[in-house]
């Protein structure tokens, strides 16, 4: 359904935060957070756990978890094998360990899914664009299609006997960065539960994974930000067990003679995505999240939300370039809406 009566927008952002409840004084429980920089971004950990002591350990434990995950899928790690995977393409198979080459396999499983808009190989053109820069360029034409003939989840061949991973072009780059976080907050709840938390919020740059109850003993309030006033919140989610990851041109983008550029990019041509200015993405499964947020943002409106209508416990939030709203089949019923009115039709 499209929500329309939303004014048109410049940079527009989906922002998730996470409202905690008054403690229960009949609740012995523990509430610990704590922050920290990882793969590039800003981990917050959340426990909720019958011991203070035990939360902090399991809170550090969670956070050598992110690091570890970062080592294993580091492109730019000499001793990682991602990078022993790329300095090897075109030439021979690596065998990898058992945890890389799942992760590599449901990559591949998602690109298929999706026929490319999301793809692992995507760094292969990616690596031409600079979001950081001071002045901003654009890459050549002729840079970006050469780029593009070793772009292609096909050039990534998995051999599940041997466990090896051969990329067929030599020129072949893979990249974990729309998939990484999502998968380290999976691993990382894993363990918080394992380490007795009876709940908690894993938010890995903005994705977000919810478990278990708050402190006074109720599920998780979401609160998604009004996208025409920033600084207030149009509607709220209770959830648990469920993660919302978010994903927007407003994270990182450069403007280039009037034209906003997105470092979201579509793998099948090697240019930033122009229909989509943002999505959110829920799904119990992190992982699954994280990669559908991206290609959706590559496949658009109406194909991406076709797509996500068709995937059971998947929904999603877009955000069109006017500023108005698209919504999956089902989101309305989780969405407690307050505030200004909207009007709905089906889309």
């Amino acid at each position: 359904m499209v929500n329309q009566g939303w004014s048109p927008l410049g940079r527009i952002a989906l922002v998730l935060a996470i409202w905690g409840g008054i403690p229960s004084q009949g609740l012995q429980a523990e509430t610990v957070k704590e922050v920290r920089k990882k793969m590039g971004s800003r981990f917050e950990i959340t426990v909720v756990h019958n011991d203070e002591a035990a939360a902090q350990k399991a809170i550090e434990a969670g956070f050598q978890e992110i690091e570890r995950i970062e080592n294993l899928i580091s492109s730019w790690r000499e001793d990682s094998e991602t990078n022993r995977i790329q300095r090897l393409a075109g030439q021979q198979p690596v065998v990898v360990s058992e945890e890389l080459f799942e992760l590599i396999r449901r990559s591949l499983k998602v690109s298929r899914l999706t026929d490319g808009a999301f793809d692992i190989t995507f760094a292969t053109v990616g690596n031409l664009w600079d979001f950081k820069a001071a002045e901003p360029k654009l890459p050549a034409q002729s840079k970006i299609d050469q780029a593009l003939k070793a772009v292609g989840y096909r050039n990534v061949v998995l051999d599940e006997t041997s466990r090896t991973v051969f990329l067929r072009h030599p020129e072949t780059r893979i990249g974990f960065g729309a998939i990484g976080k999502g998968y380290a907050a999976n691993r990382t709840v894993k363990l918080l539960k394992e380490l007795g938390a009876r709940g908690g919020v894993v938010n890995a740059g903005g994705d977000l994974l919810v478990f278990g109850r708050r402190e006074d003993g109720q599920v998780w309030r979401v609160g998604i930000a009004d996208p025409v006033d920033r600084d207030s919140t149009f509607a709220y989610l209770k959830v648990t067990d469920l993660a919302v990851v978010t994903s927007g041109d407003y994270e990182s983008f450069f403007v280039f003679d009037g034209k906003t550029y997105s470092h979201i990019l579509d793998p099948r041509t090697g240019f930033p995505v122009e229909e989509v200015r943002g999505v959110t993405v829920l799904c119990p499964d992190a992982e699954l999240a994280d990669a559908l947020a991206t290609s959706v943002s590559v496949l658009g409106i109406n194909e991406g939300l076709e797509l996500v209508d068709q995937l059971t416990g998947v929904e999603a939030l877009l955000v069109d370039r006017a500023g108005n709203l698209h919504s999956s089949r089902n989101l309305t019923t989780l969405l407690e809406q307050e505030g200004r009115e909207k009007e709905t039709t089906d889309r």
